[in-house]
């Protein structure tokens, strides 16, 4: 049975193509359940309501969750709540975008 814990680690293999961070350091991924039968449950935000690539992020999310083995369906929903802040990003995300004090 695959764990959350498996999908998160293989969206960090998945990028905002504008920013050069993961979306699990950018603080995107919200939330990401496995059901019983195997299915990934993402819930996941934007940096923006506007951003163009919205699609593109929320599909290379649910193709790098059905990477995982043992998942047999992966679902993407995108929330506006909570609002997306910089403050959600990883210390080694902000390292990276140079905003580590």
């Amino acid at each position: 049975m695959p764990t959350a814990e498996q999908v998160r680690e293989a969206l960090k293999e998945c990028f905002d193509p504008e920013i050069p961070v993961n979306i699990v350091d950018l603080g995107l991924i919200y939330n990401v359940e496995i059901t019983p039968t195997q299915e990934a449950v993402i819930t996941m935000t934007l940096t923006t309501p506007g951003c163009g690539m919205a699609y593109q992020i929320a599909m290379g999310a649910k193709a790098k969750a059905m990477s995982v083995a043992g998942v047999k369906d992966a679902k993407v929903t995108v929330v506006w709540e909570p609002k997306w802040t910089p403050e959600m990003m990883s210390e080694a995300a902000k390292k990276k975008l140079g905003m580590a004090g």
